[in-house]
């Protein structure tokens, strides 16, 4: 003989089942288009677009003489958006807002050098590493002509440039903790103030302390045989995009596999024939 559940229990049933319906119906509709899809990768494919945020740092990103976008970010965008067959468009943003730009969808990927960092993990997902950079140090030589090691720059009087929200910054605020740090919005504005004696030194990623030094070789020099620090760089995406992630880690490990990233990377960091 079928047993059959008490009237009690039924309505227990029943009543969990409506509870658990409301529940589920008043959850917000982005936790379900999370956990459904992730459409970001696919609607970048379905438009043909990808928009790429950069920033002017040379020899990553710089314009040429007709105004156009060239550097070793720009190759590497470029070569990117011709394997997902889509065409890249470059945004230009002063560093400190791009990931802000990424947040707010103005753009699809920062492939700007970006160091990877914990801190910047909590804003934005980063790719496997597909560059490797040091953080470098040029002096203005007239005033620091009596300054003989790292440790005396390291003092109030000494002003120390970097570039604003930069691993830069921060690492100078570490080793250089007693000097004056003067964060700058440009590169530009950095490199005139070392040249010009505004500033006594200038930390920021190699090469550019060392392109610095070539081209003003009688204002400034390189003080340091080896990087004050090393980092990796890699693609910044926002978060809940799991397959374009994915798309950009294997992208890496084919164009590492293949030599085309070392290549491109030597062409702009350890030669000057894009001069």
């Amino acid at each position: 003989m079928m047993e059959t559940i008490p009237t009690k229990s039924r309505r227990l049933h029943t009543g969990f089942y409506f509870f658990l319906f409301l529940i589920l119906g008043s959850l917000p509709s982005s936790w379900a288009n999370e956990t459904i899809s992730s459409p970001k990768f696919n609607q970048i494919l379905e438009n043909g677009i990808l928009r790429v945020g950069v920033s002017l740092f040379t020899p990553w990103t710089l314009k040429d003489k007709n105004g156009e976008f060239v550097g070793f970010e720009i190759d590497v965008a470029k070569k990117l958006s011709k394997d997902m067959g889509v065409t890249p468009k470059l945004i230009s943003y002063d560093w400190g807002k791009l990931i802000p730009a990424l947040n707010d969808g103005k753009i699809d990927i920062i492939i700007g050098g970006m160091a990877i960092t914990p801190k910047r993990a909590l804003k934005v997902n980063f790719s496997l590493p597909y560059a490797t950079s040091g953080i470098g140090l040029v002096t203005n030589t007239e005033r620091t002509k009596n300054i003989k090691s790292l440790e005396e720059l390291n003092q109030k009087p000494i002003k120390i440039g970097v570039i604003s929200a930069t691993v830069s910054e921060s690492l100078a605020k570490r080793v250089f903790d007693k000097a004056s740090i003067r964060a700058f919005q440009k590169s530009e504005e950095a490199k005139d103030a070392i040249v010009n004696g505004k500033i006594h030194a200038y930390m920021e990623s190699n090469p550019i302390p060392r392109f610095i030094a070539l081209e003003h070789p009688e204002k400034v020099d390189i003080p340091l045989s080896e990087p004050l620090l090393i980092t990796k760089a890699g693609f910044a995406i926002n978060k809940g995009d799991a397959d374009f992630l994915s798309f950009l880690n294997s992208w890496i490990v084919s164009r590492k596999a293949d030599t085309w990233l070392e290549s491109t990377h030597d062409y702009w960091f350890k030669s000057l024939k894009w001069k």
